[in-house]
């Protein structure tokens, strides 16, 4: 999938991640002069030490707005979590410079075949099995799973072949930044509203998500999700691609259909349900999405039901962590939002405690209240968030509620709480912005705390 040309262009790199670190390596290869700005101090880092011997100009510590009146670039690349209300984001765009992200750059020098995975929950899950699948039933290449799954696009590309295939988790920051993306096949899981504080609007982040299937030809696929009607039409007008609608409520169109204990790809049996490892209806649909991608790929039923009667889950995604005094424990930290954590929320039947909590954003948490009334007695909130979702805890009658400051607080007086037979769920409803840097660094703090328990 080859995009646009960035040879030999005078290019921005905003932020020193990984992302930037990569696209920077990649764009050196490409005979590019490369700027790199990061607000962080760079002085004793040793990937920007190496980017500076190969010849990038790196200014850290602050913004260098001044670059912009010395210098001409020709595109900026973005690190997704970078605003557009950031003062360097801003300077470019006054200038009419392109904005990019750096799958864009990897992109436009890839040989191997494409797919690109998005929607607003089940991205990671989903580029996972499709990988693994991909990976059991290939005759030939191999499958990697890159994007905004960690491992950046540009990482990869200059060593993949035309047989190979790169299977993309893609957020909408991303999509943003990506104006020649053309995936073989791409997928559009689900969209609800989430972001916002980025996005501002909910229509800007549906567009932000529609940006994987802008320039796909009828010769290519979308998979989309037929059980979200309002979003079904948005897509189905907005796409030039070949649909390929995905329902769990039996819609006749879909690809992929339930009947007598067996999941079917078209008329054609794949696995029985009661073989699938991987647990909750929300997941079942990330399954059936893997399942109508790898089918488009022409791979077999056998490397299919190899990965789904293996894989239990991905990190910090309704993780099973252990079983403790009768009490099972799991790891929702990727619950970011409110529909994310709902779906962790209804996976189990009552009784069941919850540690919830993380940066406020402005919104109320009335939509968990039914969640909650059915399936939660007693819950332990921390963060930014917690009164807001006490004030909701209240509403759906709970009264065993605790408010504390921390993670690491939440978790023993979770535990001290519960009695056997209870399961003890963190899905925080929230980013992790407030006391973590990442879901992932929330999440192995949560486990880590979780295995400090000491038991009487």
């Amino acid at each position: 999938m080859e995009n646009a040309d960035y040879k030999n262009k005078t290019v921005l790199v905003l932020g020193m991640g990984k992302s930037g670190y990569s696209a920077a390596r990649v764009l050196l290869s490409l005979g590019c002069q490369v700027f790199l700005n990061e607000s962080k101090d760079l002085t004793q880092d040793k990937n920007a030490q190496e980017l500076q011997a190969k010849g990038v100009l790196i200014h850290s510590g602050e913004l260098a707005l001044d670059w912009f009146d010395h210098y001409d670039f020709d595109v900026v690349v973005k690190s997704p979590g970078i605003s557009y209300e950031n003062q360097m984001v801003k300077k470019a765009l006054e200038q009419n410079i392109s904005i990019v992200t750096e799958p864009e750059i990897g992109f436009s020098i890839c040989r191997a075949k494409v797919i690109g995975i998005t929607g607003s929950n089940g991205k990671t899950t989903t580029t996972t099995l499709v990988t693994d699948m991909l990976n059991n039933g290939l005759q030939k290449g191999k499958a990697y799973a890159v994007g905004n799954i960690g491992v950046p696009v540009c990482d990869v590309v200059q060593n993949v072949t035309e047989e190979d295939v790169l299977v993309t988790e893609l957020s909408s920051f991303q999509l943003m930044g990506m104006p020649s993306i053309k995936p073989d096949i791409a997928a559009i899981i689900d969209i609800y509203p989430t972001h916002l504080d980025y996005h501002k609007t909910f229509d800007n982040y549906v567009n932000a998500k529609l940006s994987i299937t802008s320039n796909q030809s009828a010769e290519q696929f979308l998979l989309v999700n037929e059980d979200q009607p309002d979003i079904f039409k948005i897509e189905e007008d907005n796409s030039q691609a070949s649909l390929i609608p995905i329902s769990l409520e039996g819609k006749s169109e879909s690809a992929i259909s339930i009947k007598s204990g067996f999941l079917y790809y078209q008329n054609e049996p794949v696995i029985k349900i009661d073989e699938i490892k991987l647990p909750g209806q929300h997941n079942l649909q990330n399954i059936s999405f893997a399942v109508a991608i790898v089918k488009l790929m022409g791979i077999g039923n056998e490397a299919i039901q190899k990965t789904l009667t293996s894989f239990t889950g991905v990190k910090h995604r309704l993780q099973y962590v252990d079983e403790i005094d009768g009490r099972k424990v799991y790891n929702d930290s990727k619950a970011t939002n409110i529909e994310a954590a709902l779906v962790a929320i209804n996976s189990f039947a009552k009784p069941e405690v919850l540690i919830a909590g993380g940066l406020d954003r402005g919104f109320e948490f009335d939509e968990l209240v039914p969640a909650l009334k059915e399936h939660v007695n007693k819950i332990v909130l921390y963060g930014e968030t917690k009164a807001l979702m006490a004030k909701a805890a209240k509403q759906a009658g709970i009264t065993d509620i605790s408010v504390v400051d921390t993670l690491e607080q939440a978790v023993p007086l979770a535990f001290s709480k519960s009695v056997p037979g209870e399961v003890i769920l963190f899905s925080p409803a929230a980013a992790s912005w407030d006391q973590f840097k990442s879901f992932e660094e929330r999440g192995d703090c949560f486990i880590k705390y979780v295995k400090s328990l000491v038991v009487n």
